[in-house]
């Protein structure tokens, strides 16, 4: 389990890929810090730390990982969003995210506002119904209250902290963003669907 506030951003130095899978090499602040099997949130997709070596840290992302995310758009150079596990004792910061990305949405449009940005996003129909008004939602790791929902479409907005602290910065019209879902959603919306 995460919250959704980012802890540090992490450069991808090396990617290789056997068979369906791709192993991702990551130098962040925290890698050195880090235990081998630990969960950490990349972008938002819980994946397992399998090595750890000079300040940096080793991923694998399974064929299934690939095609819901944008791991599979990672290149050497590619800044991404990192995250260790809420503990018992935390303070849930953000909202509850499980670092099970639903899908992929796509930033269609980013607006200057006095002192923030907005950015709006575009996300497959069939998840309609979890997305509500005010509710939370994770967008590559980030928990975000969102706004301006519409059938396929929310906006979001960024204080710049988040903007600097996180990957959101490098985004740009046209970009995916992994995407989770609200998990209390999830439930509820499957409780109605089974009765």
């Amino acid at each position: 389990m995460f919250t959704g506030i980012i802890e540090a951003t992490g450069t991808i130095t090396n990617v290789i890929t056997n068979g369906s899978n791709k192993t991702f090499w990551i130098e962040s602040s925290i890698s050195n810090d880090l235990k081998i099997d630990q969960s950490l949130s990349h972008n938002g997709a819980c994946l397992t730390i399998e090595e750890i070596k000079n300040g940096q840290h080793r991923v694998t992302a399974i064929e299934e990982t690939l095609e819901k995310t944008n791991l599979s758009k990672w290149d050497k150079g590619s800044v991404i969003n990192l995250e260790r596990c809420l503990t018992l004792s935390s303070r849930l910061d953000g909202h509850i995210v499980q670092g099970h990305v639903d899908s992929i949405a796509k930033c269609i449009s980013m607006a200057e506002k006095d002192g923030s940005k907005e950015f709006t996003f575009e996300f497959d129909k069939k998840f309609a119904s979890l997305v509500i008004e005010k509710g939370s939602i994770s967008l590559n790791g980030i928990s975000f209250t969102l706004f301006n929902v519409e059938e396929n479409q929310l906006t979001v907005a960024v204080i710049p902290y988040t903007f600097e602290h996180t990957n959101i910065k490098y985004l740009n019209v046209g970009n995916d963003v992994n995407i989770e879902f609200d998990m209390i959603g999830k439930y509820v919306n499957r409780i109605m669907q089974e009765r």
